[in-house]
């Protein structure tokens, strides 16, 4: 079944999600702590950004996943390692200068007060749930891209809500075997391939979403 846009999330901002995944559906291992950010093993689904030389599908891929968007959607999980009330300074794990440039708003149980970074980032947080979020990053975003960062139950909700316009996987050859799994649970999208690229170390699917 193919997912439809509802009424209230409707307007002009483009919605995308390009994220990288293993051959069996994770995004993320298990056990995600500050050692391991994306879970134990969830390296191995990025190598295509750092392994050398790099191949020029991955490079392609790459400069979609950092171009420039109005405004970003991520889940606390992917934000960072802490649950549960905020206890602690964190700031994400992308140092003073994280890679959106954008606002980010950030899905949480526990209010926090905005984060600014350099660069153009400010972290703000939301505590009404994903459509309040994605109405935020949508008004913010105006006619620029609104793009779904993850983690996985983030996606899952953006999937439900059916304002994924767009989604590219980024499929590592990899079993991870535990951890973040992306589709579970999930109604059929109606997902309709638009471009595939592929390295040794990836093969990037771009979809259009429904229908």
């Amino acid at each position: 079944m193919s997912s439809a846009r509802p009424p209230g999330l409707c307007g002009m901002t483009k919605t995308t999600c390009h994220i990288s995944i293993s051959l069996d559906g994770f995004l993320a291992g298990p056990d995600q702590d500050r050692e391991n950010p994306i879970g134990v093993g969830g390296l191995q689904l990025h190598r295509w950004h750092f392994d050398e030389p790099r191949h020029d599908a991955d490079v392609a891929a790459e400069q979609d996943l950092l171009k420039q968007r109005g405004a970003y959607v991520m889940g606390r999980n992917m934000f960072g390692p802490i649950r549960g009330e905020w206890d602690e300074d964190w700031r994400g794990w992308w140092g003073d200068d994280p890679p959106y440039h954008a606002p980010v708003f950030v899905l949480t149980h526990h209010a926090h007060d905005p984060i600014e970074m350099d660069g153009g980032t400010t972290f703000h947080f939301v505590t009404e749930g994903f459509e309040a979020a994605y109405e935020r990053a949508r008004q913010i975003a105006g006619d620029d891209e609104v793009a779904i960062a993850g983690g996985a139950a983030t996606i899952r909700q953006a999937l439900a809500a059916g304002v994924i316009e767009e989604l590219t996987l980024d499929i590592a050859p990899v079993l991870l075997g535990a951890g973040e799994r992306l589709f579970d649970g999930v109604r059929d999208p109606g997902l309709h391939p638009l471009d595939v690229i592929g390295s040794p170390l990836a093969t990037h699917i771009h979809y259009r979403v429904g229908d």
